[in-house]
């Protein structure tokens, strides 16, 4: 049986106001407990999770943006200024003029793009349409099969993959990736397949991640091929947000 991509978790410096602002974004309701708040997703739209914790400054040590589709030249505009009213930011990483998606900031400056209407990779993914991230062909291959999750593109060292009931893809840009130089302040949690949290870390490590450490609430950290955290979660943790 394969885990369940939980959350994908970002470390935030307030994690009840960043989850706010998502929350807004994303017309979704927080959840708050004792591990910061969640924003619950489903079958097709992966959660997302904001924990106090040390984020860094700037773009440093971020390897993943957030995609969000637009149906509209309208609906695209609309959401920049849903997001700029909510306290997000353009921002300037070097796009030219002619590029249709629109580059924003969140509160803590994480980046993410509003893609302009009639992209037909992000057709049907709902409105978070992509988690897309820095890394290696290798690394797409390896959530893949620790997720069974098919490939959806392939090509030129450009991975994706997307969940068989559709929606939010995963993508990696392929090289150049820049060099890892501290703890990655955003993650994905991984549920056990039937509690069996164990079972879920040695067959990952079978397929190329490496274990760290315990956390201090029992989950197992891991590195993916790329040196990439995340966690497989304890079985109570799991069922806690479903």
């Amino acid at each position: 049986m394969f885990p369940r991509l939980l959350t994908v978790t970002i470390d935030a410096h307030d994690a009840i106001r960043l989850a706010q602002f998502w929350a807004g974004v994303l017309g979704r309701e927080v959840v708050e407990d004792a591990r910061g708040a969640f924003l619950p997703g489903d079958d097709t739209q992966v959660g997302v999770r904001f924990a106090p914790g040390r984020t860094g400054t700037g773009r440093t040590g971020r390897r993943l943006h957030f995609h969000l589709t637009s149906a509209s030249h309208t609906d695209q505009q609309h959401m920049v200024t849903t997001v700029l009213g909510l306290g997000g930011s353009h921002l300037d990483v070097g796009q030219r003029p002619e590029e249709g998606h629109v580059v924003l900031a969140d509160p803590e400056g994480n980046e993410f793009c509003v893609i302009e209407p009639g992209n037909t990779f992000l057709a049907g993914c709902g409105l978070l349409g992509e988690l897309a991230c820095d890394g290696t062909r290798d690394v797409g291959l390896f959530w893949s099969e620790a997720l069974g999750w098919p490939l959806v593109w392939d090509q030129d060292e450009e991975t994706a993959i997307q969940s068989p009931h559709g929606g939010t893809k995963i993508a990696w840009g392929g090289p150049p990736v820049a060099p890892k130089e501290a703890r990655n302040p955003q993650r994905f949690d991984l549920a056990p397949p039937g509690g069996d949290q164990q079972a879920t870390v040695d067959r990952l490590v079978s397929l190329g991640a490496t274990r760290l450490e315990v956390g201090a609430d029992g989950s197992v950290v891991l590195a993916d091929p790329d040196g990439n955290e995340f966690r497989v979660v304890t079985p109570s943790a799991a069922g806690g947000v479903e």
